[in-house]
């Protein structure tokens, strides 16, 4: 072989290493110098929170509706929702909470069994840094809380009293209260506020039923007892109310007595379609759960929301019923 040829393949030799050379360089180091492959949008997956959510009672279609709103907009971001019974205990309600903050949620609907009493499970939220959506009743403690979704209640006491003053020109009026619920207290002062000038409206009869129908039974059985004329009666919540019609019904005093309830519950609605129940303050605990929710995720984000969302209230009555009938909630 001459040394031209040995020169040319060892020239031939050469370059194919070289070329092996360069396709053995690491792209990765290179693409790692680009700013968009380190962001953590490209490297994590989408966050999925977890909440919690604790009702006073889920003996309350009203507050499973309520859940109901709240759960739709949570699963449909790909999230899940915790929700537990106290059953109107508060001890149990603060016990549910420690252990929803020992989950480590990220935030917790919560609707109080007592307003006051619930304050040290608002405590330990705050010092874990786990956000309260407090709903439909409000705590007392609202500094506790990061945001308050609650029907207007003041309003729905406003709305009974200024119905049973066009209907009436005087009344002996019972009052069903629940006067450890906020939510409770502001239906019925207000409905007092609204008559305290004038006399002809008068209160004969203030007992509570914590807002159960089969509580309110007993409570409105012996009032009958004590009172000879009942003209009107208004019950904390449709639970309440249609606890006093099986009362009245029971003891034939139903005839010509103003039946009045809040929440615009199927059950109500249909007992005034059907003339047994004279109206009630119609909430919408669909719409209440799902602001709250809605709500819930722009406090994740770190946007700026309103401490207190009221959600309005309307009167129903036989005259306007239909137009929210009878088979759902509004």
């Amino acid at each position: 072989m001459s040394l031209k040829k040995i020169s040319v393949g060892l020239l031939t030799c050469a370059l194919v290493i070289s070329t092996l050379a360069g396709c053995s360089s690491k792209p990765v180091e290179k693409a790692s110098t680009d700013p968009a492959a380190t962001t953590p949008a490209a490297t994590e997956t989408a966050k999925h929170y977890k909440f919690g959510a604790t009702y006073m009672t889920m003996n309350n279609p009203f507050f499973v509706a309520l859940n109901d709103g709240i759960k739709k907009v949570v699963e449909a971001n790909g999230d899940s929702l915790v929700t537990l019974d106290p059953a109107l205990d508060q001890a149990k309600q603060i016990s549910q909470i420690e252990d929803l903050i020992a989950q480590k949620v990220d935030a917790i609907f919560l609707n109080p069994v007592d307003w006051k009493g619930v304050k040290p499970a608002l405590d330990e939220a705050k010092k874990a840094g786990i956000p309260i959506i407090n709903v439909d009743a409000p705590v007392f403690d609202e500094e506790l809380v990061d945001c308050i979704v609650a029907s207007d209640n003041y309003n729905a006491g406003v709305l009974v009293a200024q119905d049973v003053m066009k209907r009436l020109k005087s009344a002996n009026v019972v009052l069903l209260e629940h006067p450890t619920a906020k939510s409770a207290i502001d239906r019925t002062k207000s409905f007092e506020d609204t008559v305290k000038d004038k006399p002809e409206y008068k209160i004969i009869a203030k007992q509570s039923s914590d807002g159960q129908l089969e509580k309110a039974m007993p409570v409105m059985e012996n009032i009958i007892q004590a009172n000879k004329q009942i003209d009107v009666v208004m019950g904390l919540n449709d639970p309440t109310a249609l606890g006093a019609l099986a009362a009245l019904q029971g003891a034939k005093r139903d005839k010509n007595v103003l039946i009045y309830g809040v929440d615009g519950s199927p059950d109500a609605k249909k007992a005034i379609k059907d003339g047994k129940i004279t109206g009630t303050a119609a909430q919408s605990p669909i719409g209440v759960g799902k602001m709250a929710a809605e709500t819930v995720y722009k406090i994740l984000k770190k946007e700026k929301v309103e401490k207190n969302i009221k959600v309005p209230v309307t009167l129903i009555t036989k005259d306007n019923v239909d137009q929210f009938g009878v088979d759902g909630w509004q």
